[in-house]
C-alpha cells in the first residue's frame, strides 16, 4: 500500500537496520531513494550491477528526521484556523538522489528495455497466479 505500491525499483544495498535501500531511478518513474522493509519487496531475475555506485555515505542517519519541539494545545478556533506547512525536501537529500541516479541512469540506459521495465507497474490480472509466475 502507499504511493509507491506496484513500482519497480533498484535494489542498492542493505542498510544496518534491515531495511533495503532502493531508488526508482527518480527521472524514471519517480521512487525517491528511500528504506524499504524486505516483506514488500518481490526480488526478480532481471540484475544489473551497481557495484560501481557509491552509497556509503547513504545510511540510517541520512533518513532521521529532526526532532521538533512539542506542540502545545491549542483552543476551538486556533485549532481550524492552523495549517500545516509542507515538508521541506533538504538540499543534501536533492544533491545525493541526483548524483545516485546520474550514475545509475547510465547503467540503465546500458541494458536494452530496461528504462521501460523500471517504469511499468506490476499487477496481476484475472487468472494470473503469482505462485505460477518466474520472477
Amino acid at each position: 500500500a502507499g504511493r509507491f505500491r506496484g513500482k519497480r525499483v533498484v535494489f542498492l544495498k542493505q542498510l544496518a537496520s534491515g531495511l533495503l535501500l532502493v531508488t526508482g531511478p527518480y527521472k524514471i518513474n519517480g521512487v525517491p531513494i528511500r528504506r524499504l522493509n524486505q516483506a514488500y519487496v518481490i526480488a526478480t531475475s532481471t540484475k544489473i550491477d551497481v557495484s560501481s555506485i557509491d552509497v556509503k555515505s547513504i545510511d540510517d542517519k541520512f533518513f532521521a528526521k529532526a526532532k521538533e519541539a512539542p506542540k502545545k494545545k491549542k483552543d476551538g478556533e486556533e485549532f481550524f484556523e492552523a495549517k500545516e506547512e509542507k515538508k521541506v525536501i533538504s538540499e543534501s537529500r536533492k544533491k545525493e538522489q541526483s548524483r545516485v541516479d546520474g550514475e545509475l541512469l547510465k547503467l540503465v540506459a546500458k541494458v536494452p528495455n530496461l528504462k521501460h521495465y523500471l517504469n511499468a507497474k506490476f499487477t496481476l490480472t484475472k487468472g494470473v497466479f503469482p505462485h505460477q509466475i518466474k520472477f
